[in-house]
């Protein structure tokens, strides 16, 4: 199995000797399954092009802060949030100083500015470049910003001269990118997960839906999969493909997606309820096309509506529960409606997701949420940023897998005494 499969690298280029070594980088990550895109200082371009790592990548390399046509569309700050990590690799001595002072003078260090995701650097420079204490400090800091450090090796260098500097070697980066994902954390367990909207039929040609589009479930469903969960993704109707090694159970009503979430409750350890299933659906469908005609006046019709089971509530409260995870839609008191539903439907976790704007929630890449979860008696609130959905699933699964195994610790510790 392929390591790096689903996730998404911003390989970050600085100027330096190391800097011809990204193609392979490039190369060894998407061999790992990565989809990489790539990003070059002016000094980088002195060393190797931005055509040969366009080959490599299969994408356009960024270079340019001010180009017209990306930042037309903010360019740097969709790059920022379509990457899973943004990885500098080589990072150069004046890179990384001009990281710590918070410039955001060129467009790899307004990326790193950017971004709410993971980041890290690999160094590369001179030893004696890297044993300066300026390039200590500089360094020291930047880790307690977040910034994840990849070596450096020892040994010769370009300049003849031995010691700590060298670029870290391939095999060592790839394994280091690898190691930032969640891995085997959910090994031995089934998380089943309910995504996209369900349909409530009108009659054969019309129903009541919403505007879901599936993907935060979807990207969910890859997060636990990364995290080697056995995963089944109960969907309604979207224009997604199922990521792989998913079991995918399609369905269309919420009356189907109920029959299917309470059929695989007896087999589960984590439920995710991420659909936006229809409140109500029409008490009688017509069996055939309503005719214009058909309503009165030719003006209106009414359509007597009748409330659907509430499948989250209904794994809560079944006897062999399993962890249950919640999420809340809102345009408004986005927490304090969450916080009343993670009571009301004795929920483990709830995720408060903002859906009042338009680069938020449905349909949208990016999600702005606040993940609500009981942590004994009391309930802890985590904030996350807008960022993008694969971001937000990742965190959620983490979360989901901190509770869990404390869970599972404190029974045991109650059973032992």
């Amino acid at each position: 199995m392929t390591r790096l499969t689903n996730k998404r690298i911003l390989l970050g280029v600085t100027g330096g000797i190391a800097a011809y070594k990204s193609a392979e980088l490039i190369r060894r990550m998407q061999d790992e399954g990565a989809d990489v895109r790539v990003v070059m200082t002016a000094a980088a371009q002195e060393f190797i092009t931005p055509l040969t790592l366009q080959a490599l990548s299969g994408h356009p390399v960024a270079t340019t802060l001010l180009d017209a046509e990306t930042e037309s569309v903010m360019g740097h700050i969709e790059l920022a949030r379509w990457a899973d990590l943004i990885l500098i690799a080589p990072a150069s001595a004046d890179f990384i100083a001009r990281i710590a002072g918070g410039q955001g003078d060129d467009l790899l260090t307004t990326l790193c500015l950017a971004a709410d995701g993971a980041m890290a650097i690999a160094p590369a420079m001179n030893q004696a470049m890297w044993r300066n204490p300026a390039t200590a400090r500089n360094v020291v800091y930047i880790r307690t910003k977040g910034f994840l450090i990849f070596g450096p090796d020892e040994g010769l260098q370009a300049c003849g001269e031995v010691g700590p500097g060298r670029l870290l070697d391939i095999e060592g980066l790839v394994d280091a990118v690898a190691g930032v994902f969640p891995s085997q954390a959910l090994r031995g367990r089934h998380v089943v997960i309910t995504a996209g909207p369900t349909r409530e039929a009108i009659d054969p040609v019309r129903f009541i839906s919403n505007h879901s589009s599936g993907k935060q479930g979807y990207a969910l469903a890859s997060a636990a999969r990364d995290a080697e969960a056995r995963v089944t993704l109960i969907s309604g109707p979207t224009q997604l493909e199922a990521p792989d090694r998913v079991t995918r159970i399609d369905v269309i009503s919420a009356d189907d997606m109920y029959h299917a979430a309470i059929a695989a409750i007896d087999d589960c350890d984590i439920f995710i309820g991420v659909a936006a299933v229809a409140d109500y659906k029409p008490v009688l469908p017509a069996d055939q096309k309503i005719k214009k005609s058909d309503a009165p006046s030719n003006r209106s019709i009414t359509i007597e509506l009748i409330e659907n089971s509430d499948i989250i509530a209904a794994v809560a409260g079944h006897p062999e529960r399993p962890y249950t995870v919640g999420f809340a839609a809102e345009t408004q008191d986005v927490v304090q409606y969450a916080r009343g539903k993670l009571d009301k439907k004795n929920l483990d976790m709830i995720v408060a997701n903002d859906v009042s704007g338009s680069d938020r929630g449905f349909n949208s890449e990016n999600n702005q949420t606040t993940v609500l979860y009981r942590a004994g008696i009391d309930v802890r609130e985590e904030a996350l940023p807008l960022m993008s959905k694969g971001n937000v699933a990742r965190r959620i699964i983490e979360l989901i897998v901190e509770q869990t195994g404390a869970t599972q610790m404190a029974a045991l510790s109650e059973a032992s005494s």
